[in-house]
């Protein structure tokens, strides 16, 4: 047996052979960090900014939007700079994430720190926010450092479809575990510390740590497999890099994700809009201590975990559209329940945020599994595989759609007159009824019209059941032409 046949043995085992349990494990844990605290900023940062630091909320929503523009402009800068990265120790990615963890949950840490020169500057907000938009920036960076690369090493780690799989779903149960494990700290660090300003602190350095060292357990488990990848990588020659104004002329094109693209940018604007507003509703509305907030929010991201295995299940059999008809049709019910709720009805509040969590699930859901559709109706009428474009540009899309969430939230709270807290306060201060009003608009009303727009794109959406298996036979006849 020469070299090369036994270099082509080496690279078939390594394609074909299953992943040790260890490795799918490790692999898994270096999305814990990344879930932990974007979680964690979701739900608290905005309340953080307006209640601890004592920024106006419209400036705090500003705040927010700066860096979740930041962090969609920088994705593809650290992108191109990973597959370039060569590293005979470590591979092209891991080298990120290795170097990228400690300054990733530093800078994640900072942000919860209140500047003593704000107590020495209380007539002028300015120095405050500059450093929150600072610190944003660079830690939006790190986060990417450490996330793009990470979910990158899929096609590294295995070859095998089975596999990828598999690998997946370790990845996705420590996503989704991780962002229920940053609610369950936030109910017990909340309940156990009475100071505002120390429990966010203790909350963040709780977070950095676990985010640090499972950032580690990815790095370390995952190595071995990653280098015996680059020792057997089949060079193959990469097709041109496409030029943006290209990517877009593609994805205009294509009508059917024009649809995929306002259904999942409503869809996604009601998921940011409530999650933002919930600690201000229960509060302020429902006259919950804070320490309870993690429990309402538990409830809504609980029951979509859950129901996404039902929905996943029940789409198989009713379609894509009548499951995210049934799950949105929930949602509303919820919102305007939400709306008329009043402080004592709290047994009806945990009802409607269960209910809005059915409602949560399929937003994650359906539009996401409209993009493989998407994609083979493109591969039908232009015979290339572009799942690169489609997908940057819904991530693209999922970060913009945030940053414009967050700002509509905090600056229509600041319009409406909520105040903001004093540094240092040990009481939230008694927000007039124009406020309360506001958080009741943006808890029902304002994701209903996001609704209900999703709803009426996802009734015209064009790729049915019937057109699907249509595109599907088509390309079946194309490739066996291929073969013969």
């Amino acid at each position: 047996m020469n070299d090369s046949t036994a270099d082509g043995d080496a690279q078939r085992t390594l394609e074909s052979e299953k992943l040790p349990f260890k490795t799918k494990l490790a692999y898994g844990a270096g999305d814990l960090g990344p879930a932990i605290t974007a979680n964690i900023s979701i739900f608290f940062l905005l309340v953080f900014f307006t209640n601890v630091a004592g920024i106006p909320a419209g400036l705090a929503g500003s705040i927010l939007m700066i860096g979740k523009i930041w962090d969609a402009v920088n994705d593809p800068m650290v992108g191109l700079l990973t597959d370039k990265t060569k590293s005979r120790r470590w591979g092209r990615r891991l080298p990120w994430l290795l170097y990228g963890a400690i300054p990733f949950g530093i800078f994640f840490f900072l942000q919860w720190i209140v500047p003593q020169f704000s107590a020495e500057q209380s007539n002028n907000i300015w120095p405050l926010f500059w450093y929150y938009v600072a610190i944003g920036l660079i830690s939006q960076v790190f986060y990417t450092v450490v996330n793009l690369p990470y979910t990158a090493m899929t096609p590294e780690l295995t070859q095998d479809y089975d596999e990828r799989t598999s690998l997946n779903s370790f990845r996705f149960t420590f996503s989704i575990g991780g962002s229920i494990l940053s609610l369950i700290l936030s109910k017990i660090v909340f309940s156990q510390i009475a100071d505002r300003q120390q429990q966010y602190i203790v909350l963040a350095a709780i977070c950095t740590v676990i985010s640090i060292l499972s950032l580690y357990w990815c790095v370390f488990g995952t190595r071995d497999r990653i280098l015996a990848f680059e020792a057997k990588r089949i060079q193959l020659e990469e097709p041109p890099s496409i030029p943006i104004g290209e990517q877009l002329k593609i994805v205009f094109k294509n009508r059917p994700f024009l649809f995929v693209i306002g259904i999942y940018l409503f869809s996604w604007l009601g998921v940011q809009i409530t999650a933002s507003i919930i600690p201000y509703f229960a509060v302020n509305c429902m006259r919950l201590q804070e320490s309870d907030v993690p429990t309402v929010m538990i409830a809504v991201q609980g029951t979509a975990l859950v129901m996404l295995f039902v929905w996943g299940a029940l789409s198989k059999k009713v379609g894509k559209k009548v499951v995210y008809f049934m799950g949105m049709s929930l949602w509303i019910i919820a919102a305007a329940g939400l709306f008329f709720l009043q402080p004592g009805q709290i047994g009806l509040m945990y009802l409607m945020a269960v209910m809005a969590g059915f409602g949560v699930s399929t937003a994650y859901l359906v539009p996401w599994s409209m993009i493989p559709d998407v994609i083979e109706l493109d591969e039908l009428q232009t015979g290339q595989r572009r799942e690169g474009i489609f997908y940057g540009f819904m991530v693209l899309l999922q970060k913009f759609g945030l940053a414009f969430g967050l700002f509509i939230v905090g600056n229509a709270l600041q319009v409406y007159g909520f105040k903001e807290s004093v540094p240092g306060q040990s009481t939230l201060p008694i927000q007039p009824d124009s406020a309360l009003l506001a958080i009741r608009i943006a808890i029902g009303p304002l994701p209903t019209i996001c609704l209900i727009c999703g709803l009426f794109l996802t009734y015209f959406y064009p790729i049915t059941r019937e057109m699907h298996a249509e595109i599907m036979l088509k390309l079946k006849e194309r490739q066996e032409m291929k073969g013969r």
